[in-house]
């Protein structure tokens, strides 16, 4: 939406009221003692109401509430979904309904509402680590937060925007494109890491009570959207032209395990797909979201989309005619950009020419108040433990430490020539060493888009971090800011050459690459570059450590040939850690071995990057990667440690067309230091009816290993994992091949650990995966 200013097992479509009715019945008992002995509803009088008693199972709970809503009750809590002017939900006085803010961000941390919160790392800098284990964990502190400030603003009677419980977040969307402004919010280029991931926010999101949920999840933006946002057309108007196929295994598998997660909403976009715009798109969303998946929840429109569904799309001539569109296609609430008068207002028209139902109506607002249910808002406040959460646990320390640690995970060595890194603490009392560049020590450039943000006493730049050891440092910025239009290169080159070592940070931020503005090209923004060349001649032979704060790749090719640059470290968009992260990793702590890998290709030049605006997957993402090698490859990632393969089994090597495939391997820390290594599977059909990728990532563990020690890892690849497209999934019989290592196979740019493979055959005929 435009701007201002190891997780527990997935239950299939948590968000149906139908599925949770049956797992609840004992708790249904407990309500009915609970009640009896509190003697209360939800206000702490008794249920004046069968919608506030929470002794009877959902679906009739919401039965009694919709048939007590008028039809224009019902309009008005369809129609406000916020943001300003547009929300909250209005209340419902009568029957004691509060207001109800559908507007909030939860990316990384509770972004944007008033107050202070803990900042986690962008959310392509938490792919990094390859860890849903730590996804998890910062999902589940992000509802936390959420939660806390949520009750004290209902306290205060605040339900302006940002004050809810039921997130945007997180994003689903591909990495198809390396200039895309939106790339930092996004879990990489890969559908199953995406998914995978997202799994695991979801769940941490709302947590594991089997009654409450502590936020609400909702999975965006639905679906074939990876920009433009403004080069060269806008996102407002635009329609992505893609291939069943790559609709299919590309832009859809991520969002379908949001949905087995069980997430409560999704967020329809602003593009067209193929001509329909995605919020007026029936086969989008009722089709495949609710007829093939399940889906049970509700779907938001992103800001304003609605609106453009005419006014950009002209898809339709009238606010009428889109209501009527958008909400017959599936879509439950809007989101307008401030508009009261909006195109949901238009329902009760519709309702009286008879081209929108009452039931219709019912059924949009159903799951609406299903959330609110599961979030807890009619029953007592003393069942729910998530009530009791107060501000005392924002910017907790177990929050800011989480944040460190985050942050840590997320750094990719992406050079280390010469085992320059990591420096000896023993080496730098009396050492000089100079933080220079635009991200040196200006905290706004660490954070990225929808960011939280926190008091500013825990925020480390590089700068303050590294001020923490043991040596002397010195600054100087060079560029005020991250464009870099205008350069200092007296102050950089007389900084750097009364230098022991040199630390240079470089990258874009929010300045150059956002929502609403895609980059250009590849390159280091300004004179970033020359910053760069000036250091390494004036360090003159000494030591030049390159940390880069970015999204998107960046052309860093001379930096990763040139032997005055000898370590380079991917650093995303750290938050509020930033520094503390830094000094940790750069001194090799215990528990600060890089271990992050790239969650997308960083290509090798301009030469490499294919339009923006064409969404075949033809050259793009290491799945269909052309034949020249790119500059760092997906899955990339170096360590201050060594590793080693062996023993790869395949069981059976010859499986039934249905079967499950089991892989073991070990894996030993040859090295002289504890670390981290991300083992990754990728699967290679050697014979297939339809096109398929060059290969897919299948399985991956980060896994922490002890210097001298081996672990064996034992993996379940699933048939739905060989799966192919063709006008549905089906699964064929024939050989594969799966390789396994910390990273990709064949590469040019890679880790000194081997790649591992072995092939199996797959027997019978071939059948609908839905067959098996």
């Amino acid at each position: 939406m435009p701007r201002r200013a190891t997780p527990p097992p997935a239950r299939r479509n948590a968000a149906a009221p139908g599925a949770a009715v049956a797992g609840l019945a004992g708790l249904r008992a407990a309500a009915v003692l609970l009640c009896a002995a509190l003697g209360a509803g939800p206000g702490g009088a008794r249920p004046l109401f069968p919608f506030q008693d929470p002794a009877l199972p959902w679906h009739r709970r919401l039965d009694d509430l919709l048939g007590r809503l008028s039809p224009a009750e019902l309009v008005l809590q369809v129609a406000r979904g916020g943001a300003m002017g547009n929300g909250p939900a209005p209340p419902v006085p009568r029957l004691g309904i509060a207001p109800y803010n559908w507007n909030t961000e939860c990316l990384r941390g509770d972004a944007e509402a008033p107050g202070w919160a803990t900042a986690f790392p962008q959310a392509l800098g938490l792919a990094a680590t390859f860890s849903p284990e730590l996804i998890y964990r910062v999902a589940n502190a992000t509802a936390t937060e959420v939660r806390a400030k949520h009750n004290d603003f209902a306290a205060a009677g605040r339900y302006g925007d940002h004050t809810g419980l039921s997130c945007f977040s997180p994003v689903l969307n591909i990495m198809r494109h390396p200039l895309w402004g939106r790339n930092q919010e996004t879990y990489g280029e890969d559908p199953f890491l995406s998914g995978g991931l997202a799994r695991s926010f979801v769940q941490g999101l709302q947590g594991q009570h089997p009654r409450y949920i502590k936020a609400s999840a909702g999975c965006k933006h639905f679906s074939v959207h990876g920009g433009p946002e403004n080069i060269p057309v806008s996102r407002l108007s635009f329609d992505a032209k893609v291939l069943e196929r790559d609709w299919r295994t590309t832009f859809l598998p991520q969002f379908q395990a949001c949905v087995r997660a069980g997430s409560y909403s999704f967020m329809c976009s602003y593009n067209r797909i193929n001509g329909v715009p995605a919020c007026a798109n029936k086969k989008l969303l009722t089709d495949i979201l609710r007829g093939e998946w399940g889906f049970e929840g509700y779907v938001v429109s992103d800001e304003g989309a609605l609106e453009l569904i005419m006014l950009g799309h002209h898809y339709t001539r009238t606010f009428l005619e889109t209501a009527v569109a958008s909400m017959n296609a599936g879509c439950n609430l809007e989101l307008s950009y401030g508009m009261r008068n909006n195109v949901f207002m238009r329902i009760p028209q519709a309702l009286a020419m008879g081209n929108i139902t009452l039931q219709m109506l019912r059924d949009r607002v159903r799951p609406l108040f299903y959330t609110r249910m599961r979030l807890g808002e009619f029953d007592p406040p003393a069942m729910n433990p998530y009530s009791t959460l107060d501000l005392s646990a924002v910017q907790s320390p177990e929050h800011r430490n989480l944040s460190l640690e985050a942050a840590v995970k997320s750094f990719v060595l992406l050079k280390n020539a010469r085992r320059m890194l990591p420096l000896r603490a023993r080496d730098l009392p009396g050492k000089r060493l100079a933080v220079v560049g635009p991200f040196a020590d200006n905290p706004r450039v660490l954070f990225g888009d929808y960011a939280p943000v926190p008091e500013p006493r825990y925020i480390y730049t590089p700068r303050r971090g590294l001020e923490t050891l043991p040596a002397n440092v010195s600054f100087a910025a060079g560029c005020r800011e991250p464009q870099c239009h205008q350069y200092s290169r007296v102050e950089v080159v007389g900084a750097a050459a009364a230098a022991d070592m040199v630390v240079v940070c470089l990258g874009t931020g929010t300045d150059v690459e956002t929502e609403a503005k895609d980059r250009r090209d590849l390159s280091l923004p300004g004179h970033q570059l020359e910053l760069l060349q000036d250091v390494v001649q004036a360090a003159a032979g000494r030591p030049v450590i390159l940390l880069l704060f970015n999204a998107g790749p960046l052309d860093v090719s001379w930096a990763q040939a040139h032997e005055g640059v000898g370590a380079i470290l991917a650093c995303f968009f750290p938050a509020q850690a930033a520094g503390l992260a830094i000094a940790r990793v750069l001194l090799g702590e215990v528990g600060a071995n890089p271990a992050g890998r790239l969650p997308a290709t960083w290509p090798a030049g301009m030469h490499q990057v294919p339009p923006m605006e064409n969404y075949t997957m033809e050259g793009r993402t290491y799945r269909y990667y052309g034949q020249e090698a790119p500059l760092y490859p997906f899955g990339y990632g170096l360590s201050y440690t060594t590793f080693q393969y062996r023993d790869l089994v395949l069981s059976p090597p010859a499986l039934p067309i249905c079967a499950n495939l089991s892989v073991s391997v070990v894996l030993e820390n040859t090295g002289q230091r504890d670390g981290e290594e991300v083992v990754q599977l990728y699967l290679r059909w050697e014979q297939s009816s339809v096109p398929v990728p060059r290969w897919q990532l299948v399985a991956f563990r980060r896994v922490a290993v002890p210097a001298g020690r081996e672990t064996k890892l034992i993996f379940q690849v699933a048939a739905e994992q060989r799966a192919v497209w063709a006008q549905d999934w089906h699964l064929e019989p024939g050989t594969f091949t799966l390789f396994a290592g910390g990273q990709q196979p064949g590469q040019q740019t890679r880790a000194p650990s081997e790649v591992l493979s072995a092939r199996f055959t797959v027997t019978g005929a071939a059948r609908p995966l839905r067959g098996c």
